[in-house]
């Protein structure tokens, strides 16, 4: 008479297509999370950040990718180095 779910046969026809795009859903965030590969260990420990926070290059480490780059020549390449060394904040 109510077909084989009863009463609320039209609940489950309207919630069973929202459950199957969760379901697809999670997956695809999963294979996304699991492929995805961060630079280093991932965790941003490896200068001091904590985790979940991006590492940021340091200022020896953007002078040297731009010296290998060709943006700047050798001798500014030099004086800058011996300017970053000098004004370095020493560990306390």
């Amino acid at each position: 008479m109510y077909g084989p779910y009863g009463h609320g046969g039209w609940v489950w026809m309207a919630f069973l297509p929202l459950l199957w795009i969760a379901v697809i859903g999670l997956v695809v965030w999963a294979v996304v999370r699991l492929t995805r590969r961060p630079a280093g260990r991932g965790d941003g420990t490896e200068r001091g950040w904590p985790p979940g926070e991006t590492p940021r290059e340091t200022p020896e480490e953007i002078l040297d990718r731009r010296f290998a780059s060709g943006e700047i020549d050798a001798d500014a390449y030099h004086e800058a180095r011996k300017h970053l060394a000098t004004y370095r904040p020493r560990p306390k």
